[in-house]
């Protein structure tokens, strides 16, 4: 007997019919009544008075709803109980960019609202990481959510947007993005990762063709590669810290530039998951100060 019959039980007897009970629970009328006859089963003896034109929950039904109702109750106070010290363990995978910019923020958080909760880290790639996901070897992770796919098993919480950008270097003569990856060598972002896949989409579908003097998973790395006047490469926009130490710029790709997501995703079978949603509360605070920081002076 599983235990979500007995809520399509307490829904039948709050209702007053299997039609309505059925909408709530987000069911087929038939399937509603199957569970009733599979609980009937269980118990031994029946849930329902089927003589009359209308179906009747028996005594010993609402005996059962009064139980569940009771029961749910207690399970609330116990759960309001321990929400002042929440405490576990929980398994986050997470990329490196989101390492250096959203993690910092977010663990501070975390660690002020509930400090009994434990993160064990893991870095990695948008693919190892939603492969771990899957499997079971890590929770959650935070992640570039693909532009395209993803499982249905999945649940998916926007976290910041970044717009992508030719970065160039600072004594460059200004022109439009085209002509200077035309003119310029391209440094290109590792096709490997998913922001590296969208960006070389973009140059090679305004450039056919267009030559990679080499090609490199590390920002920093470009970065400096772009300051010493090396090439020109399109990536993520840059954290203040890179202009600040290179001599680079950034060009607008206008109004068709790739837009970097990163995003939490977790499995939707977690979905019912307290120390889950913490870390994820602290992720989306972590992300909305990025943006407030980013749309200031």
């Amino acid at each position: 007997m599983k235990l979500q019959y007995l809520a399509t039980l307490s829904a039948v007897i709050a209702r007053g019919n299997l039609t309505a009970a059925a909408e709530q629970v987000n069911l087929t009328r038939s399937a509603v009544s199957l569970q009733m006859k599979q609980l009937e089963a269980w118990f031994g003896q029946p849930l329902f008075d089927r003589s009359g034109r209308n179906v009747q929950p028996t005594a010993f039904a609402r005996d059962v709803v009064r139980t569940i109702d009771r029961s749910m109750a207690e399970l609330e106070a116990l759960r309001r109980h321990t929400e002042a010290a929440p405490s576990g363990r929980v398994r986050l995978g997470i990329t490196d960019s989101a390492q250096t910019t959203l993690l910092p923020l977010a663990f501070t958080d975390l660690l002020r609202r509930a400090p009994k909760v434990e993160l064990h880290i893991e870095r990695g790639s948008t693919p190892l990481l939603l492969d771990m996901l899957k499997a079971g070897k890590i929770d959650v992770a935070v992640l570039i959510r693909p532009p395209r796919g993803g499982s249905r098993r999945l649940q998916w919480t926007e976290l910041l947007d970044q717009e992508m950008v030719l970065v160039v270097p600072r004594t460059l003569r200004a022109a439009p993005p085209t002509q200077i990856l035309r003119e310029q060598p391209w440094i290109r972002f590792d096709r490997g990762l998913v922001a590296g896949r969208m960006a070389a989409q973009f140059v090679e579908k305004r450039v056919p063709h267009c030559h990679a003097l080499v090609e490199i998973a590390g920002i920093d790395a470009i970065v400096a590669l772009i300051g010493a006047g090396v090439g020109v490469s399109v990536l993520p926009r840059l954290r203040p810290e890179h202009l600040q130490a290179h001599a680079v710029r950034e060009v607008s790709l206008g109004p068709e530039a790739p837009i970097r997501r990163t995003a939490m995703v977790r499995r939707k079978a977690d979905g019912d998951h307290r120390l889950l949603d913490l870390v994820e509360s602290a992720f989306r605070q972590a992300a909305d100060k990025l943006k407030h920081e980013g749309a200031g002076p």
